[in-house]
């Protein structure tokens, strides 16, 4: 896995709604295959100010047609977060900490499949460049999309979407469904249940063996999926775009156990200290180079292997079961179950 952090030019600034914003980030040359991805993939964005560091990770969206654009769409999520600092002060000119791409969400690769995508708010923004590179990559398959906002006039990237509709006509299909304002029908207006969502991929024609992927909230994640019941597992892709409410952490078992870390290839050691609840904390005051984005177990960035001793996990969104079998752990959910704890970021 790549670490470190890049500083890249914000080239360009463009206000897509009221309230998001869409950042272009100069790359040059030089780091060219470092900030090379796929659609789906994630990058953090290091902020400082005086009231301290702030991490967040946004989707790499490029516009339509421009696959290799590192641009990123935000919206303010919190006040003082780092997405109303870019909506209100940022300027075309100043430089932010990029993190290299990372994350494995993505459409599957079956060919002349049917995607459905289903999307609440801005978990639109990995989908779209999904969508597009699905599309324009293999002439037998179908995209449907339902996305889920409040009204037409917060649904990001409806022009784009528009214009690729009109690029693949017979094969791309969007519906919005808007929860706070009468929408094109019925199906299309109030609040998106399980029942209306059944009803929705019955109008798109959805049949077995479509492939499912679904980015938005814990509460559009989990209608998607009462109303995708009886859908293979394999057959569905989640991304969740925000955790539920953090609940107050435990305290870790081993407070004083020694931690050894490897990261960028250097290994290193630190411990638990009695204000410490998680294993990042303990690990950040040694290496504060350490990937680590949401602290909510869904971006993912600071998923290590257990090389040795045992942690308990907390919740967290971002593993699946082949990567808690083989032995991974998020350092933002983990606790250490025993005096000495390996773990490997690199690995």
């Amino acid at each position: 896995m790549s670490t470190g952090w890049h500083p890249l030019e914000v080239a360009r600034i463009e206000h897509l709604t009221a309230e998001a914003v869409a950042l272009s980030l100069h790359v040059p040359p030089q780091l060219a295959g470092t900030f090379a991805h796929r659609p789906g993939q994630h990058v953090v964005v290091r902020h400082r100010s005086p009231a301290g560091e702030l991490r967040r990770s946004y989707s790499i969206c490029p516009p339509p047609g421009a696959t290799g654009a590192l641009r990123l769409v935000l919206k303010p999520v919190t006040p003082g977060g780092f997405g109303e600092h870019a909506r209100t002060e940022l300027a075309e000119g100043d430089v932010l900490d990029i993190s290299p791409p990372a994350g494995e969400f993505g459409l599957a690769e079956v060919p002349g499949a049917h995607h459905v995508l289903i999307a609440g708010g801005s978990g639109i923004t990995p989908l779209a460049p999904m969508a597009a590179a699905a599309l324009r990559g293999d002439p037998d398959c179908r995209v449907s999309l339902v996305h889920s906002v409040r009204t037409a006039a917060d649904a990001l990237l409806a022009d784009e979407l528009a214009l690729l509709k009109d690029e693949f006509v017979q094969r791309f299909d969007v519906l919005h469904v808007l929860s706070r304002e009468t929408g094109g029908s019925e199906l299309c207006t109030g609040r998106l249940d399980a029942a209306k969502l059944r009803r929705l991929l019955e109008l798109l024609d959805t049949r077995p063996g479509a492939q499912f992927a679904l980015c938005g909230p814990p509460g559009l994640l989990a209608t998607a999926r009462e109303a995708l019941a009886g859908t293979p597992p394999e057959d569905v892709r989640t991304e969740l775009f925000a955790a539920e409410p953090r609940p107050e952490p435990e305290p870790a078992e081993h407070r004083g156990g020694r931690i050894t870390t490897t990261l960028a290839g250097r290994t290193s050691s630190t411990t638990m200290q009695p204000q410490d609840h998680v294993v990042l904390d303990a690990v950040l005051r040694h290496r504060p180079e350490v990937p680590y984005s949401c602290r909510d177990g869904v971006c993912g960035s600071c998923r290590a292997k257990v090389l040795a001793g045992e942690v308990a996990l907390g919740p967290q969104h971002a593993l699946d079961a082949d990567d808690l079998a083989g032995g991974y752990t998020l350092a933002c959910r983990a606790r250490p179950r025993t005096p000495e704890l390996a773990l490997d970021f690199d690995a």
